[in-house]
């Protein structure tokens, strides 16, 4: 399944750069994965730029409420984290990758400490305090203010970042990956948008790309994501011939604040850490319904919480649940939970006196570009960390609080690769772009293939909802193609028609994804295949897109990654070998 990458020749409608720079590695994204990957870079003395598709400070991580997990109390140790993480991702984690991220995870956070951040401490110990959420048998959630764990990580790094003065490119879309004549990865391609240092397309030559993009919760219609998570990332690695993977399973969050019927985008996030606190899932009459579901009741990992709060849905005729934390007190609300407190009290709800509407959404990409354990593509010189990246650790479904870890764990070792390969005789000389022949969607299309996506590949799937969806997505993608050939244009370039194309892009792969998997599994399930089907499916779905835009699936032979094909501290010197 593996071998050398074909280049698609596929590569955005955009303007020809206008502006161009150089450094040893270009990181995308400043998430915690970013910002980690950018200053280990950095202080290994690597010309190091950063590129965020917002602010600096307003990365995804920023959003994170409940916390960083690792064996950090008395008590508990990395096999035990490493046996819930399992559990979780119910037969699919690559185990090797899931021994990676216990094993280094405690050190890893000890250095994000030393970094700058500042977590919550017990007040009888001194220590870091740890709390438990859904999937642990142990308390070792770090947190951070609360419940704005992602935002004190998010002001440590950046400050960091800020303190080197690392170069960023602020408010930019990335487009394309650049490759040389060997097909290595030589840059990116880039879109700023207003005034600044740089505006308009531009590019970054380098020879080693970290995509550190985040997710792609935007491809529903209801999400806890920002409105920038749109997935670029994994849509510029497939157009660049990398392989992605387990993209149908997507988390869907149980507890996000119901907002009504015609709620969109980016909803309130009401995190596993209230649950972890002792909150109830009730329904409207009061009954706890996760009690007999699962031996950790509201505790079980997200994807039997979010299907239990759906059966429950559909059982009742209800458009939502409720999550009751009453008995918590305004004391503990103001002190645990600052952030989820305001937030509902912004919608007019007061957890102190109410339970909170609350209805599973679109909340993490378990699937993404397939790395091997240092974070490597099978595109040479091109890394993923983070959301972006599919690196086995969280299987079939992620276990709460695990994303932060992976996040700084592999961004660490994506660094030593790096810095391991970088050859200073080498400069990135990227090919003359091939004439762009991927077609643009119109800017509203995008809420069409949220609708699409929500109604035929969102917590409940089927044979016949998936078939739609593929159709209706298939559809647009016709259409698009279709009016270039006959009419010679396309949607005019821009963000939202980018991100448009980057949205069905990623909707495609995932429905195929999802309609080759003949099973329920993790977060993905199929009511016409209930059951797990181990003999047949403990294997991961990984899929490409070929020269003509469709697309080309195949099987690992196990639920362990097979390499990416390159020996360590290759990236930046040779192609890769079979």
């Amino acid at each position: 399944m593996t071998g050398t990458p074909h280049p698609t020749g596929i590569r955005l409608h955009a303007p020809a750069p206008g502006w161009a720079r150089t450094a040893d590695v270009v990181v995308v994204g400043s998430g915690i994965a970013g910002l980690t990957a950018a200053l280990r870079c950095s202080a290994a003395g690597l010309s190091t730029v950063v590129v965020t598709k917002a602010r600096l400070d307003d990365g995804s991580t920023r959003w994170a409420q409940g916390g960083i997990a690792a064996a950090l109390g008395e008590g508990d140790t990395p096999g035990q984290h490493l046996d819930d993480t399992l559990v979780a991702g119910a037969g699919l984690c690559d185990e090797e990758a899931v021994r990676t991220l216990v094993t280094e995870g405690p050190g890893a956070v000890h250095r994000l400490i030393d970094t700058g951040a500042r977590f919550d401490t017990s007040p009888t110990t001194g220590g870091i305090a740890l709390t438990r959420e859904g999937g642990h048998h142990r308390s070792r959630i770090a947190h951070a203010g609360g419940d704005a764990t992602g935002a004190e990580v998010s002001r440590a790094l950046v400050d960091a970042v800020r303190a080197r003065a690392i170069p960023t490119v602020e408010n930019a879309l990335v487009l394309d990956l650049l490759t040389d004549a060997a097909g290595r990865t030589a840059g990116v391609t880039l879109h700023v948008m207003g005034e600044g240092q740089h505006d308009g397309v531009g590019a970054v030559h380098a020879p080693a790309v970290v995509l550190a993009t985040g997710g792609m919760g935007q491809v529903f219609s209801a999400t806890s994501n920002p409105a920038v998570s749109t997935g670029d990332g994994v849509a510029l690695a497939l157009r660049a011939g990398a392989e992605v993977s387990d993209l149908e399973f997507v988390q869907f969050h149980p507890t996000v604040l119901y907002l009504g019927q015609d709620a969109a985008g980016q909803q309130p996030l009401v995190s596993e850490a209230v649950r972890g606190e002792g909150g109830h899932l009730v329904d409207a009459a009061g009954v706890r319904f996760m009690l007999g579901q699962h031996e950790l009741a509201e505790l079980a990992p997200r994807d039997i919480v979010a299907k239990a709060i759906t059966r429950r849905m559909r059982e009742q005729g209800a458009a939502h649940m409720y999550l009751d934390g009453r008995h918590f007190g305004a004391e503990m609300w103001a002190r645990r939970f600052p952030t989820i407190l305001a937030a509902c009290r912004s919608h007019g709800i007061d957890p102190v006196t109410e339970p909170i509407p609350v209805a599973p959404a679109a909340h993490y990409a378990s699937g993404g570009v397939r790395t091997d354990r240092h974070g490597r593509t099978t595109v040479p010189g091109l890394y993923a960390c983070g959301e972006v990246a599919c690196t086995g650790v969280h299987g079939a479904n992620r276990l709460a609080s695990n994303s932060l870890l992976e996040g700084l764990v592999f961004a660490e070792r994506i660094a030593e690769d790096v810095t391991a390969a970088a050859d200073p005789a080498r400069a990135a000389v990227p090919e003359p772009p091939p004439a762009p022949a991927h077609p643009l969607l119109p800017a509203e299309a995008r809420h069409t293939i949220q609708r699409i996506m929500t109604e035929g590949a969102g917590v409940l799937r089927s044979a016949e909802s998936l078939d739609r969806a593929a159709a209706r997505l298939q559809q647009l993608h016709d259409d698009a193609r279709r009016h270039l050939a006959e009419h010679g244009s396309t949607a005019e370039p821009g963000v939202a028609t980018w991100e448009s194309t980057n949205l069905l892009c990623v909707a495609r792969v995932l429905v195929a994804a999802a309609r080759q998997r003949t099973e329920t599994r993790g977060c993905h399930w199929r009511q016409d295949h209930p059951e797990r089907a181990d003999g047949t499916w403990r294997r991961h779905i990984v899929v490409t897109l070929r020269p003509d835009r469709s697309l080309a699936t195949s099987t690992t032979d196990s639920a362990a990654f097979p390499a990416t094909t390159r020996p360590p501290h290759s990236a930046h010197s040779r192609p890769q070998e079979q």
